[in-house]
């Protein structure tokens, strides 16, 4: 399975938790709200998922990650799609709190910040709903999700962890 990460920034705001979301302009997942991250990828440099996951978080919203925590490991699965097409992943989930920079928008994403209780579930992945809140409320998880042709989810297991 091809590895790749996924960020989300945190901030406090009067009070109120929000979530930098950014919408996806091209390729996959394009018209999806999500967090930023992508594959690995060796010939930009990447050794592991923390290279990828920061110079990603660079490349698509302009940011500088200063320190990061690791909350989840997500394997997805689209059986009706060729393997050869690469959407099968283990993705490496990253909580940020402690950046350089404003989020900008660039050619692939168009960042925004969501309140918590407003984050927009129905233009996003539908696993997202089911796993999303748990690490934003300290939970560490590792899941299993499989989704059908009409990208939403056939079968689903979510394990909370104490460590990943």
């Amino acid at each position: 399975m091809r590895k790749a990460t996924l960020c989300l920034l945190i901030k406090e705001n009067q009070g109120d938790r929000e979530v930098l979301l950014a919408m996806k302009k091209r390729g996959f997942g394009v018209g999806k709200w999500n967090g930023v991250g992508g594959k690995l990828d060796p010939e930009k440099g990447d050794r592991n998922v923390i290279d990828a996951i920061i110079r990603e978080t660079k490349e698509e919203i302009g940011v500088q990650i200063k320190n990061l925590e690791k909350v989840a490991v997500l394997n997805f699965y689209f059986p009706h799609v060729p393997q050869k097409e690469g959407w099968n992943q283990e993705v490496h989930v990253f909580l940020v709190k402690n950046w350089e920079g404003e989020p900008v928008e660039t050619e692939e994403m168009a960042p925004k910040w969501f309140k918590e209780s407003e984050i927009p579930f129905k233009e996003m992945w539908a696993d997202d709903e089911l796993w999303l809140s748990h690490v934003l409320n300290g939970k560490k998880l590792k899941a299993d999700f499989v989704f059908n042709k009409e990208e939403t989810i056939d079968r689903h297991n979510i394990k909370f962890v104490q460590e990943i």
